[in-house]
């Protein structure tokens, strides 16, 4: 029977709807309602001086659900650790990765208490597969592994899914050390899917910089470059570091190009 209950010892706080939360601001770009009027504040601000912001979240949306048919296909890989997930929308992992692969086992990792109260009754996966979600930040990856591996076979190949978290880590350091430690827990053949903001326009830098100052926890843009440097030691999958959709397109003709590139590479 599928699972979806939450680790019993993380509890979050109580949820605060006077401050502006990435998750709740990305779930209105997506179209969802799962957010406050301070999120779609802070969410219409940058729409307002980047209006392509809308797209850019809907773009990075469908590279998870093609980065994630080719995991849980083309790669073979049958267990997933999602990190900063946000709030359930359509085609979440779990849907995405088990109607490739009943018996997939995904984990969801996140800090947002309104995350959590979802995801207990919305996050259902296969009775095949495995879906739990549990209450962990991201900045404390031993401690993510450690939850996750209540759930996941680590001796096993795993494909770690960090799309749009990374850039709420400033210090590249800080960010490389952080995927470094759940790459070093996973064997060889795991992956890493990542996607995130790039500073690859005036507009979108100007925009992030005011969304930095509303409220919500800072979002970092880095250049494709920078970005780069995540991947270092891996295997990229065709076709490297791209913008969103660029990566494996489903549909025919030129893409638009956008301020967000990704990427999926394999540990040798």
């Amino acid at each position: 029977m599928a699972e979806t209950a939450p680790h019993p010892s993380t509890e979050p706080a109580k949820i605060d709807t006077t401050v502006p939360h990435s998750a709740r601001i990305w779930n209105y770009w997506l179209g969802g309602k799962d957010n406050f009027e301070i999120d779609r504040q802070a969410g219409e601000q940058v729409r307002q001086l980047f209006p392509a912001m809308i797209e850019t979240a809907r773009e990075s949306r469908a590279f998870l659900s093609r980065a994630v048919r080719f995991l849980a296909g083309e790669a073979g890989i049958g267990q997933f650790l999602d990190v900063g997930t946000g709030l359930p929308t359509a085609d979440n992992t779990h849907e995405v990765a088990q109607r490739v692969n009943p018996r997939s086992r995904v984990v969801y990792v996140d800090n947002d208490p309104m995350v959590l109260a979802h995801a207990r009754a919305l996050l259902v996966g296969s009775p095949e597969g495995l879906t739990r979600y549990i209450h962990a930040d991201l900045r404390e990856p031993a401690a993510v592994l450690r939850q996750a591996a209540e759930h996941l076979d680590l001796t096993r190949p795993v494909a770690v899914l960090l799309f749009g978290v990374m850039g709420h880590v400033g210090d590249d350091d800080e960010a490389v050390a952080i995927i470094r430690t759940l790459l070093d827990a996973m064997p060889s053949g795991s992956y890493v899917a990542l996607s995130d903001g790039t500073d690859t326009s005036a507009g979108v830098v100007e925009s992030h910089r005011q969304y930095n100052e509303s409220g919500a926890l800072p979002y970092h843009l880095r250049s494709p470059q920078r970005l780069a440097r995540f991947f270092e030691g891996l295997e990229l999958v065709e076709p490297g570091l791209v913008p969103f959709t660029h990566w494996r397109p489903e549909h025919d003709g030129a893409p638009t190009d956008l301020d967000g590139y990704c990427a999926v590479g394999r540990k040798p």
